[in-house]
């Protein structure tokens, strides 16, 4: 049921995916929904969490540390596969608009689960002492998300993709950049 709706949610939006739908995409009935859920928003809240929870095990912490695996997660995330598939994309990308507008279950989801991806992301950037590559992290995360959701809204595909290569070059500059910058100090 959680993950149905998480793909649905991504594909249709949260407004707009009814219960009814949901609980069809998951094969139940509707009574079924109600066993599990108090309301829309406590599945919301729950398929976000389940979403980035699921993106930070299958991929972020499969992550070799350092530039490898930074380079992994930055040439996944904002991939024309991962754009062009609304199941497979992210919610923080997909959601973001409507993740603001939900009440606070839903964003404290989203913020639990986005801290989890760049923790994640810090930790393969420097596995002995992730703290001070938080910053890092943070920023690679921004900017693959931005890009991602940008590349997803634009109607010319050869702009789209060119977007996602340059988000993928930024976002490894910047963390070969800081390394080096960090390793020169």
């Amino acid at each position: 049921m959680i993950e149905a709706a998480g793909r649905r949610f991504k594909r249709d939006g949260i407004d707009s995916s009814g219960i009814s739908a949901l609980m069809k995409d998951s094969g139940l009935t509707n009574g079924a929904f109600y066993r599990h859920f108090t309301s829309k928003d406590d599945l919301a809240a729950t398929a976000v969490a389940d979403q980035l929870r699921t993106q930070n095990a299958s991929i972020v912490a499969q992550a070799a540390p350092g530039r490898v695996g930074l380079a992994r997660i930055v040439r996944w995330y904002p991939s024309a596969r991962h754009r062009d598939s609304s199941d497979d994309c992210c919610p923080s990308a997909a959601l973001l608009d409507e993740i603001r507008r939900r009440h606070d279950p839903t964003r404290q989801a989203c913020t639990e689960g986005v801290l989890m991806v760049i923790d994640g992301i810090a930790a393969r950037l420097a596995p002995d002492d992730p703290l001070p590559a938080r910053t890092r992290a943070l920023s690679a995360y921004t900017m693959t998300a931005g890009t991602l959701q940008l590349s997803v809204a634009l109607a010319d595909q050869r702009l789209a993709d060119e977007l996602l290569e340059q988000g993928i070059h930024n976002a490894l500059t910047l963390g070969v950049e800081d390394e080096h910058a960090r390793t020169a100090a």
